[in-house]
C-alpha cells in the first residue's frame, strides 16, 4: 500500500467550493477528503495552509472554530499553517471601475493574503526530499505553485505527484500540468459531501464543543 502526504491551499479550496456549491460543504474534514480522494493509500500527513480573515469578526470566529474542530478530529495527522493578511491601498475607483484614469482620486483599503503559497511550496519540496511519503497530493489550482511541483520532481524523480483541482475549475492550467508525469483530477461534490465533519465536534480534553455555523448548512 502506498503512502500519501497532502498539501491543501485552503483559500483556493474554499473559494472553489463556495463559488460552485455555496456554503453547504464548508464544514469539511480535509483529512477525510484526502482519504476519499486516495482510498488505496495510507495518509501520513495533511498540511492545511490558510490565514484568518481581517475586519470580519464573525467570519474569523467561524474560521477559527472550523480549524479547531478539524484539529480535534484528526490529531497529529493534520498540521495547520496560518499565513497573514497584509493591508493594501487600492486606487481603482469603485464608482466607475477605472484605474488611475477617471480623475475621481478615490482610494479604498483591501487585504491580501501573504505567505501561504510560499510556505506550501517549501513544505511540499522538503517532504519530497525527505521521502516522507511515496505520493504528493496537491489540492489547489494556483499556478504560482508550478515551480514547487517542478522542484519536487527534480529532488525526487520517483515521487508520484497528483493534482486535485478544487470545484469550479473546468480545466487544469497548463502551467501546472506541464510538470512531467503528473496525475490530475477534479474534486467531485460526492467526495465533499462524504467528508463533512460531524455537526458538533467535542474536545474530550477541555469539554468544549464546536458547532457547524448556521450559514454553513
Amino acid at each position: 500500500m502506498a503512502t500519501v502526504a497532502a498539501y491543501i491551499d485552503g483559500f483556493n479550496l474554499y473559494y472553489g467550493m463556495k463559488n460552485k456549491y455555496g456554503r453547504k460543504h464548508l464544514w469539511l474534514d480535509v483529512v477525510e477528503l484526502v482519504r476519499k480522494l486516495r482510498p488505496k493509500d495510507t495518509v501520513t500527513g495533511v498540511h492545511y495552509f490558510s490565514a484568518i480573515v481581517k475586519n470580519e469578526p464573525a467570519a474569523a470566529q467561524n474560521q477559527t472554530s472550523y480549524i479547531d474542530a478539524m484539529k480535534i478530529r484528526n490529531g497529529g495527522l493534520l498540521t495547520v499553517h496560518l499565513g497573514r493578511f497584509k493591508e493594501r491601498t487600492i486606487k481603482d475607483c469603485r464608482r466607475c471601475g477605472q484605474s488611475y484614469t477617471c480623475g475621481c482620486g478615490r482610494q479604498y483599503r483591501s487585504f491580501e493574503e501573504k505567505g501561504t503559497d510560499v510556505a506550501l511550496g517549501a513544505m511540499m519540496v522538503a517532504d519530497a526530499a525527505l521521502r516522507i511519503a511515496d505520493t504528493t497530493l496537491l489540492i489547489s489550482a494556483d499556478t504560482d505553485l508550478a515551480p514547487a511541483l517542478s522542484t519536487v520532481r527534480a529532488v525526487n524523480p520517483a515521487q508520484r505527484i497528483y493534482l486535485a483541482m478544487p470545484p469550479g475549475n473546468t480545466k487544469a492550467s497548463s502551467h501546472l500540468t506541464s510538470i512531467g508525469d503528473l496525475g490530475q483530477f477534479f474534486i467531485r461534490e460526492q467526495a465533499l459531501r462524504d467528508a463533512q465533519l460531524p455537526n458538533i465536534v467535542a474536545d474530550p480534553a477541555t469539554g468544549r464543543s464546536y458547532t457547524r455555523p448556521a450559514k454553513w448548512s
